[in-house]
């Protein structure tokens, strides 16, 4: 049985910072992970034959994310 799962990733700034999580993650999508960018959010479909898997899956994802987020708003504080 396949599992699936969507997350919807909004935030301030939503269109730069969106694209440059997505874009800083793409590496990381193996089989069963795919990122849509629009103008304001990014959609991460994921999809796994455990649901073990797919938990693990979503909280490295998100775990990425928030580093991605973090280092991007630095780099911004260091550049000002």
């Amino acid at each position: 049985m396949k599992i699936k799962g969507k997350l919807i990733i909004k935030c301030e700034n939503a269109g730069e910072m969106v694209e440059i999580i997505a874009r800083s993650l793409a590496p990381d999508n193996v089989s069963g992970i795919s990122t849509e960018v629009d103008k304001d959010s990014a959609t991460v479909t994921f999809s796994a034959d455990k649901i073990g898997t797919m938990l693990a899956t979503v909280d490295d994802y998100l775990m990425n994310a928030a580093i991605v987020e973090k280092m991007s708003n630095t780099l911004k504080g260091i550049r000002k």
